[in-house]
């Protein structure tokens, strides 16, 4: 079976042409890292960048499509409009795509309150074990063929100023995702779990604290062997850290939209273990865009 984890596209809205005042102070300091920062130029051509990666779901046959967060820059409604065009019919089906929020996705108390992600993503949160969920929606589980299961995890949480962008799951759903575990329907089946923040930097260690994922020892504790992957964003490189006796294969997706940084994973699972993944570029050919990366 093969998987597509693709994270942080960042669809960009036309800042310099919305009027300041509805774009709120939280925005106005963000615009610094949209001008000086580059990051303006740096997703210019992001929608474009996440059509072809749709595109070569299907061009691959990927059995599921996954995305782990920050769809948009800011949590402006014309961004989760991007994303959406973007993504086209596959953001219709939970049965090939799994989409979570990242930290950019909350940006605003306003964006959460009005449930912004979920007005255009909602359709992606069902779960085929309703059960196991704790907060809200999550964790969701979505059964993928026989061999694997998906399952969505939110750790984004509304910053308290922009520049806190550390995360957490939380005691609830880590409950309901030890139960997920312990589930006797998805035995045999490879878990890959998708949360926006990352559990390990690229050389293994905790990221730092107003970046990192708080609660990541706690879920690692969940996931340990080759049944098990953690799929994720936030850091900006791609990486994997392969399994071991004590850790799941742990895959950042960098992200997958940005200027000269372009790519994604195809993620590889047999008969109920993660047999490893590659990197490829969109549009590329259907050989490896490099050789696996471990570091």
């Amino acid at each position: 079976m093969r998987f597509l984890h693709c994270s942080d596209v960042h669809m960009t809205a036309d800042y310099p042409s919305l009027p300041m005042r509805p774009l709120g102070w939280r925005r106005w300091l963000a615009m610094f890292e949209q001008t000086v920062g580059g990051r303006r130029k740096a997703y210019a051509r992001a929608p474009a960048t996440l059509a072809t990666i749709a595109q070569d779901a299907r061009r691959w046959g990927v059995d599921h499509f996954i995305l782990s967060g920050d769809v948009t820059q800011y949590a402006l409604e014309p961004e989760f409009v991007l994303a959406r065009q973007a993504l086209g019919e596959l953001a219709e089906d939970p049965g090939r795509c799994t989409i979570i929020p990242g930290n950019h996705d909350v940006f605003t108390p306003g964006s959460h309150r009005s449930g912004r992600f979920a007005r255009h993503f909602g359709q992606l949160l069902h779960s085929d074990l309703p059960e196991h969920q704790r907060e809200g929606a999550f964790p969701f589980v979505r059964l993928v063929g026989r061999d694997a299961a998906v399952v969505g995890l939110l750790s984004a949480r509304v910053p308290v100023v922009p520049g806190i962008a550390s995360g957490f799951i939380g005691a609830e759903q880590l409950e309901g995702l030890a139960a997920v575990v312990a589930d006797p329907r998805l035995e045999g089946r490879a878990l890959l779990v998708v949360v926006h923040h990352a559990p390990f930097t690229p050389g293994g260690g905790a990221d730092h604290p107003l970046h990192r994922l708080r609660d990541a020892k706690a879920l690692i504790r969940l996931l340990r062997g080759p049944r098990f992957a953690v799929l994720h964003g936030h850091i900006h490189h791609r990486y994997h850290l392969p399994a071991t006796a004590e850790r799941p294969h742990v895959f950042c997706a960098g992200s997958s939209t940005q200027a000269g940084r372009e790519g994604y994973w195809i993620i590889e699972v047999k008969e109920g273990l993660v047999v490893g993944g590659r990197q490829h570029v969109p549009g590329g050919p259907h050989t490896p865009a490099a050789a696996e990366a471990h570091a």
